[in-house]
Parts: structure tokens; C-alpha cells; sequence
């Protein structure tokens, strides 16, 4: 069920079967009329996420865009679906990945030949079912109003190429995607397009944030006071990660 993180910010948790299904954020300031989805989740998904947006009294109508965080199956897997459903809706991705969107190039999508294999076993994705049009490429750095709040564009690589996290300042919160998660977790950096040495600079990159509310697409979410928890992950895994 969603639930409110702040004003103008709700979670939709994933909901887990064979596969983790990211969580879903919705932005957008109460009476704008411009709400943002930020990431979806796994195929079948979209019907229960759609429920939850009209559960949260917002009109499909006024969901114009669907930005995502990096295009994992677990994140861009239920997007056919909702843009079936928001046709108008834009689709922001970063320019490292839209290039392979675009193309229905699905080596990204799945991160390895093996989880793509095992994937297929299981569900039964048509042709061409991640050939997505992309309206906005982002590169990071570019500021955004997302329905009256404000956000950095930040690229966070390493996860995946064109991984990225949005961060309000004035509200220290940051939409982490997959690169950093609660209680010592990060994204994995052995798939298509990853590298530990980017991720390693990206998380140190995040922990200078000084963040207070992270909200990462899998697992809890974190309210208040993230910047030590960020910091000691940092730590933790530098070791682990090539400079």
C-alpha cells in the first residue's frame, strides 16, 4: 500500500514473487496537476501500481513523465503496461542507457545472458517488449521541477552506466535507485555496463550529499538521519571496489 514520505512524495512498495519488483515513488506537489513516477517495476506489475495511484486520489491525466532510475528488468519491466495506460506519459531516462531502449538493444535490461535465460523461462515477454521511445535523455547535473519540487539530476554509474538519483536539497532527500539501498547494501557491479571503480566514486559522491531521507527501490526506506548509515556503507565497501 502507498504511503505518504512527505508532502508531495509517496512509496509505492514493490511487491516480491520470483523476482524482486522495485518499489515506485510518486512526486508531485498536492493540487499541480504534474505528478512524476520514478522507476515501475517487474512485468504484471503495473495493474497493482496504477491501483495504488488512484488509491492515492491522483487522475491519470496528471502523470506526465516516468523518469527512471537505470533500466533493470526489476525497474523497466511493468513500463509497456503503464505506458499503455498513461500514453501521453514522457519517459526520462539517461542518455547511457536510452541509446540501448531505444534500439531494443535488452543487454542492459537483463545484465547477463544466464538471468536472461532464466528470465524467459518464466515469463513470456513479446518481441521487442523493451524497444521504449524515449522523450528526455538525461546526462545529470540538470535541475528539475517535478510538479513544484525541486531536484538535482545527479549520474550515479557504476550499478549500471547510466544509473542516476534525484536529490532534493531542500528537503535532503535523494531517490537513490539501485546504488545505494538501507543497512549496508548496495547495487551489484558485475552486470552489463557496471563497474566497481564508478560505483565506488559514485557512493563516495552520495555520502558528500549529507542526506536525511534516502529512498532506495528495494528493502525499507529511511526517514530521517541517512547521512551516517551512508557514510559507513561507503566505508564498508570502498575496500571492495577497484580505485
Amino acid at each position: 500500500m502507498a504511503e505518504q514520505v512527505m508532502e508531495g512524495v509517496w512509496w509505492i512498495p514493490g511487491r516480491d514473487e520470483f523476482l524482486p519488483d522495485s518499489h515506485m515513488y510518486v512526486i508531485g506537489a498536492p493540487g499541480s496537476g504534474d505528478f512524476s513516477l520514478v522507476d515501475c517495476g517487474l512485468m504484471g506489475k503495473g495493474e497493482y501500481k496504477l491501483a495504488e495511484i488512484d488509491r492515492l486520489g491522483i487522475a491519470i491525466d496528471q502523470v506526465k513523465r516516468i523518469i527512471m532510475t537505470h533500466t533493470h528488468l526489476d525497474h523497466i519491466g511493468c513500463l509497456p503496461e503503464l505506458l499503455s495506460a498513461i500514453p501521453h506519459a514522457e519517459v526520462w531516462v539517461h542518455e547511457e542507457e536510452a541509446r540501448y531502449l531505444k534500439r531494443g538493444d535488452e543487454r542492459v535490461v537483463y545484465g547477463n545472458p544466464m538471468f536472461q535465460s532464466m528470465v524467459r523461462a518464466q515469463y513470456d515477454i513479446p518481441k521487442e517488449h523493451f524497444c521504449i521511445n524515449v522523450h528526455r535523455t538525461l546526462q545529470g547535473d540538470e535541475q528539475v521541477s517535478l510538479g513544484g519540487i525541486e531536484f538535482k539530476v545527479i549520474h550515479v554509474p557504476g550499478h549500471s552506466a547510466g544509473c542516476i538519483g534525484l536529490f532534493s536539497e531542500r528537503h535532503r532527500l535523494f531517490l537513490s535507485g539501485d546504488t545505494i539501498y538501507a543497512d549496508g547494501a548496495i547495487g551489484r557491479y558485475d552486470l552489463v555496463s557496471a563497474d566497481p571503480a564508478q560505483l565506488r566514486r559514485s557512493l563516495e559522491s552520495i555520502a558528500e550529499l549529507g542526506i536525511d531521507v534516502l529512498l532506495p527501490c528495494h528493502n525499507r526506506i529511511v526517514k530521517v538521519n541517512a547521512a551516517p548509515m551512508i557514510r559507513q556503507t561507503v566505508e564498508q565497501w570502498a575496500p571492495f571496489l577497484a580505485s
